[in-house]
């Protein structure tokens, strides 16, 4: 059992950062692939990103390639997400999500879920 809780949200300009934490809970923490998925006003949640239990091995959508970042410190079982040159169509809440099956974070059939952080981007 992975309980996750996201924190790190916000208003931000256009062309702004912002860092997405996600910590999670449980001795197996370490051996779950961790992901990062999206949900904006009136539409349907989408991917954003997804690294391996190691961290080595990272997957982003087209839409966030070269601007967002995943990575994970598995000792304080916590995974971030890195948002650079943020645009307005960013603007989700942003939710976490962790799996023992590394496709099922891409596909959004994850065993885990936390509760979502809100971003905001102004242009």
């Amino acid at each position: 059992q992975v309980q996750l809780v996201e924190s790190g949200g916000g208003l931000v300009q256009a062309g702004g950062s912002l860092k997405l934490s996600c910590a999670g809970s449980g001795p197996t923490f370490g051996r779950y692939a961790m992901g990062w998925f999206r949900q904006a006003p009136g539409k349907e949640r989408e991917f954003v990103a997804a690294c391996t239990w190691s961290g080595f091995s990272t997957y982003y959508a087209d839409s966030v390639k070269g601007r967002f970042t995943i990575s994970r410190d598995n000792s304080k079982n916590t995974v971030y997400l890195q948002m650079n040159s943020l645009k307005p169509e960013d603007t989700a809440v942003y939710y976490c999500n962790a799996d023992d099956i590394y496709s099922h974070l891409i596909s959004g059939e994850s065993d885990y879920w936390g509760q979502g952080t809100q971003v905001t981007v102004s242009s």
